[in-house]
């Protein structure tokens, strides 16, 4: 079970949740890249195509936990070369993947 507590001080976060917490058991997913089942790079020099499919990467490394993105209650993104137009695309992928309504709270970094 997730809750998402509601931090009165800070405003209202757009995409991701600024506190999560769960309870039950822990999955933790690591190392996922823009690789398909034969381990080819998707869409060299495309971020939404890599993004994408690490997306679905980790869609599939949770279903085999028994798990789902609503289960997820911390995102850590790591873009190699991150911009700022990079911005709008990684959170356009996003949006298919994660709840609007308690997405989880989140951190992306530039590498």
């Amino acid at each position: 079970m997730k809750n998402f507590p509601v931090v009165p001080e800070l405003s209202t976060p757009r995409g991701y949740s600024y506190v999560a917490s769960a309870s039950g058991t822990f999955v933790f997913v690591a190392g996922q890249i823009a690789l398909d089942r034969e381990g080819n790079m998707v869409g060299p020099g495309d971020l939404r195509a890599q993004a994408v499919q690490v997306f679905e990467n980790v869609k599939a490394c949770l279903a085999a936990a028994g798990a789902t993105f609503e289960d997820v209650v911390k995102l850590n993104t790591s873009v190699v070369n991150l911009k700022t137009d990079d911005l709008p695309i990684t959170r356009d992928v996003r949006i298919p993947f994660l709840s609007a309504a308690t997405p989880p709270a989140s951190t992306m970094v530039g590498v």
